[in-house]
């Protein structure tokens, strides 16, 4: 007895289950790299590139109509000042990945400046004993906000604006009638934002560590993701983003030699940046904080403790607030009833927004900080030195936060539409 079975003509291929051409490696080559950035543009996912596009065309602007905008000194002063700004943004992106708000830095970088400048000046305690105790300060500031949301389910909004003003209000007090402390000159908040390294070196050097770490771990990333038969960049277009990069690395550091050298602010806030960058990319705790922006209720169901992660980043953001409340101090030399208000608070939200951290949460990098404070700062800069008023800098400032809105806006609906969102 036979059994006859069906007969495959040789020729005939086999069938291949279809393959979303979202998960190929594409083709090698620039061609198949335009091809690959044309499709992310026309599914909406757009990354930094309206705000380095911005932020170029904002230099140009400047620099046409002064030519000192662009000269070492003018491009040295523009980053000292924008690190303690930049510093209470990079707690702020955090926080909007959560799809929430903190209303409460700028207070509480005031009060962080008025406890460090109490404890050291009128008490006598040792200064990094004092630095340490304010930005404890605005550690415990940013658990209170995060208890009163995570746990009592207070609106976030409510409990910041809460801290906003009972902040500013302890500020006060802290300082007493006097209302200004003056720090020491020659002590270590002011070095944050007066100390050089004069050395060429220094700067050079810390631009070959930026563009050899990024190889580095990039490659490493390459070779992980090829060994787990996963898509992964091919080594030419590792290269190629390491020499993109290489070139504003290095001619900043040409231009810091070319006035005091490097800004001891550019180091620390850079070092803030790529930390807390690895954290929420490379760490568990990361991916959970992007799980939260995402959808609340599925980070729940996956087992995420939603409180603990809640409090954890407001306690971070008033961390990094308290932070850039010593750069801003170390600025004037001082810690007065001005400390942490006026347009701070909008700046460093701004900072984050325009830098590309989506406002619906779920969305954002640490760099993002880094790249809409030097945007908002080079418009302040460029203004100053064409001695226009304050008030058109706010609205040209306003201008630009709305254009990253609408674009983030309509970037979001984009990638609804090709099924990325």
């Amino acid at each position: 007895m036979t059994t006859d079975l069906p007969k495959t003509a040789p020729d005939e291929p086999a069938a291949v289950p279809p393959a979303d051409p979202r998960l190929l490696v594409r083709e090698e080559g620039f061609t198949g790299y335009w091809s690959e950035f044309t499709r992310r543009l026309r599914s909406g996912e757009l990354g930094s590139l309206p705000v380095v596009v911005g932020l170029v065309v904002i230099c140009l602007v400047f620099q046409l109509q002064d030519t000192a905008f662009l000269g070492p000194e003018n491009l040295s002063n523009l980053f000292v000042t924008a690190a303690g700004t930049g510093l209470i943004a990079v707690g702020i992106v955090f926080v909007l990945i959560l799809g929430e708000i903190d209303l409460s830095v700028g207070s509480v970088s005031g009060l962080a400046a008025a406890v460090f400048a109490v404890l050291n000046v009128n008490r006598g305690m040792p200064e990094w004993l004092a630095l340490l105790l304010a930005l404890l300060t605005g550690t415990l500031a940013g658990v209170l906000h995060g208890f009163f949301f995570a746990r009592v389910g207070v609106p976030a909004f409510v409990v910041t604006l809460a801290g906003l003003l009972g902040w500013n209000g302890l500020m006060l007090q802290v300082l007493g009638s006097n209302g200004t402390i003056n720090l020491d000159d020659s002590g270590l908040v002011a070095a944050l934002t007066n100390h050089y390294f004069e050395d060429i070196a220094w700067a050079n050097g810390l631009a070959t560590a930026t563009v050899a770490g990024y190889f580095l771990v990039s490659w490493r990333d390459g070779r992980r993701r090829t060994a787990a038969g996963v898509p992964a960049r091919p080594l030419t277009e590792t290269l190629l983003r390491t020499a993109v990069l290489a070139v504003p690395a290095y001619a900043a550091a040409w231009l810091f030699n070319q006035y005091k050298g490097l800004p001891l602010a550019v180091v620390i806030f850079l070092g803030v940046v790529v930390a807390l960058d690895l954290v929420l990319r490379r760490t568990g705790y990361g991916r959970r904080v992007f799980a939260l922006g995402g959808s609340v209720e599925a980070a729940r169901r996956a087992g995420i403790d939603v409180a603990a992660v809640r409090i954890s980043v407001f306690a971070l953001s008033g961390t990094t607030a308290a932070l850039g409340g010593m750069f801003l101090a170390s600025q004037i030399n001082a810690a007065n009833q001005s400390s942490g208000a006026g347009s701070l608070l909008m700046n460093a939200i701004a900072a984050a927004v325009i830098g590309g951290t989506s406002l619906f949460g779920g969305r954002g990098k640490t760099w993002s900080a880094l790249l809409g404070v030097l945007v908002i700062q080079s418009i302040a800069s460029g203004m100053a030195l064409l001695g226009i008023a304050s008030a058109v800098q706010y609205m040209i400032t306003g201008a630009v936060l709305l254009a990253a809105v609408v674009i983030d806006s309509v970037s979001r609906r984009t990638q609804r539409t090709a099924g990325r969102a």
